[in-house]
C-alpha cells in the first residue's frame, strides 16, 4: 500500500496503521489455515501465495507511478483472490485492500472493487459457516457501504480544504502585490511632496534671487552681490537637504530635538532676509508641547509649501506664519495680504506646477487634521491646518 503523496501527518500514521493491520490479518489468517487443514495438499500453495502477497504488500512503495501502481494492485487483488478461493479465512484481508483501492483507483472503480471484495467476503464466510447465516450476508455490505462513504467524505473534504487553501494562498499573494503596488504609489507620491517642498522650492527661490541680480548688477552692484550670496546660502541648504533627503533623514531644523516653533521662527527669518518676496512674521499662539516628529516635520513642510506659494503667486507685501497650541490640537496659519484667488478655481496639476496644495491636503490626511483655505480675489489668503493631539 503507497503512502499517500502528500505526506500529510495523519494520512501518513493511518497508512502505517494500515499496513501493520494487513500483515496481522495475513499472519492469522495463515495460522488458522495451518491450525485448521494441517499437513493437506494445497498446504504448499497457500505458503507460497501468502509469502507471495506479503513480498508483493512490502513493495508497493516502489510502485509510484500510476500505471505501475494499477498494475501493482492487479496483482495483489489477483493473489487474494485465489487465496480465499482456496483458504476462505483469508477473505479478512479485504480490509486493507479495501483502503488501498479506494485510496489509488477513481471513484467509481474504487466502487466497483469494493462491492467485488465485498462480494468475495460474503462468499468466504458462507463456506466457513456450517449453515445459512444472514449476518454473514447483509454485515459485511453495510460495513464496506459505512466505510466507504466515510472515506469518500474525508477524501472530498480534504480536497475542499486544499482547494481553500490554494485560494487563501493565491490571495495572499495577490495582496501582498496589491500592497506592494500601493506602497510604490505612497512612496512615489511622498518622493513627490518632499521634492515639491524642498529641492523645488529652494530652485524656485535662486531662481529669483538670480534674476534680481541680474537686474541690479549695473545698478546696484551690491545688491546684486547680496541676491547672489543669498542665492548661493539656499543653494547649500539645498544640497544639505538634498543630502539628508537621499537618507531619508529627517527636515535639519530638526537635529538636535529643535522645536516646530523655533523651525518655523528660522523660516520666516530665512523668507524675510532672501528679499525676493514678502516679509514674513512669526507668532506664537499658547503654550508649546512635545509634538511627534512626524507632525512637526509635516506642518514644517506644509508651512515651506505655503510660503513658497505667496512668494511665487500672492504678490503680497506682507506674510504671516501663526502657530496656535489649543490644548488638544494645533494650528499653522499662514495668512497674506496678496492678491487672493478663488479657491474653487484651483488649476489642476500640469506642467510641473500647481503640487503645492495637493501636497498640503495629502501631508493633513496622513496626520487626520484638516486643512481650510479663505481667499478671494484682491483680498488675500488664508491657509490654516488643524491637526489633533493625542491627549497626555
Amino acid at each position: 500500500m503507497t503512502i499517500p503523496d502528500d505526506d500529510e501527518p495523519g494520512a501518513r500514521r493511518l497508512a502505517l496503521v494500515m499496513h501493520a493491520a494487513f500483515f496481522l490479518l495475513l499472519s492469522a489468517s495463515f495460522a488458522r489455515f495451518l491450525i485448521r487443514h494441517p499437513g493437506e495438499p494445497r498446504t504448499p500453495w497457500i505458503t507460497v501465495l501468502s509469502v507471495l502477497l506479503a513480498l508483493l504488500y512490502v513493495l508497493s512503495p516502489a510502485f509510484v507511478r500510476p500505471r505501475p501502481q494499477l498494475l501493482w494492485l492487479a496483482a495483489v487483488v489477483a493473489t487474494w483472490v485465489v487465496l480465499v478461493v482456496l483458504a476462505p479465512s483469508f477473505a479478512w484481508c479485504s480490509v486493507p485492500l479495501l483502503y488501498t483501492g479506494l485510496r489509488t483507483l477513481p471513484t467509481r472503480a474504487a466502487v466497483l472493487l469494493v462491492a467485488f471484495l465485498t462480494g468475495l467476503v460474503v462468499v468466504g464466510q458462507l463456506r466457513l459457516s456450517h449453515g445459512f447465516d444472514p449476518t454473514l450476508v447483509l454485515a459485511p455490505p453495510a460495513v464496506a457501504a459505512i466505510a466507504t462513504a466515510v472515506f469518500l467524505h474525508t477524501q472530498r473534504q480534504t480536497e475542499r480544504q486544499r482547494a481553500l487553501i490554494d485560494d487563501l494562498v493565491r490571495t495572499r499573494r495577490e495582496l501582498a502585490a496589491t500592497e506592494r503596488r500601493e506602497g510604490a504609489l505612497a512612496e512615489r507620491q511622498r518622493l513627490s511632496m518632499e521634492i515639491h517642498d524642498t529641492l523645488a522650492q529652494g530652485l524656485s527661490s535662486q531662481r529669483m534671487l538670480l534674476q534680481a541680480a541680474d537686474r541690479t548688477w549695473d545698478a546696484d552692484p551690491e545688491a546684486a552681490r547680496r541676491h547672489t550670496r543669498t542665492a548661493a546660502d539656499i543653494a547649500a541648504r539645498g544640497l544639505a537637504e538634498t543630502r539628508r533627503f537621499v537618507n531619508d533623514l529627517a527636515a535639519p531644523q530638526f537635529d538636535g530635538g529643535a522645536r516646530l516653533e523655533d523651525a518655523l521662527r528660522a523660516l520666516a527669518a530665512s523668507e524675510t532676509a532672501e528679499g525676493t518676496g514678502a516679509p514674513v512674521l512669526f507668532h506664537l499662539d499658547g503654550t508649546p508641547v512635545a509634538l511627534p516628529d512626524g507632525v512637526r516635520a509635516a506642518l514644517l513642510r506644509i508651512a515651506q509649501g505655503a510660503l513658497a506659494n505667496v512668494r511665487e503667486h500672492a504678490g503680497a507685501a506682507t506674510a504671516a506664519l501663526t502657530l496656535s497650541y489649543l490644548g488638544d490640537q494645533v494650528v499653522l496659519d499662514v495668512a497674506d495680504d496678496g492678491r487672493g484667488f478663488a479657491p474653487g478655481a484651483l488649476p489642476s496639476p500640469a506642467g510641473g506646477r500647481g503640487h503645492g496644495l495637493p501636497a498640503m491636503r495629502a501631508r493633513v490626511r496622513q496626520l487626520g487634521g484638516t486643512l481650510t483655505i479663505e481667499s478671494a480675489p484682491g483680498e488675500g489668503t488664508v491657509v490654516s491646518v488643524c491637526v489633533p493631539l493625542e491627549s497626555p
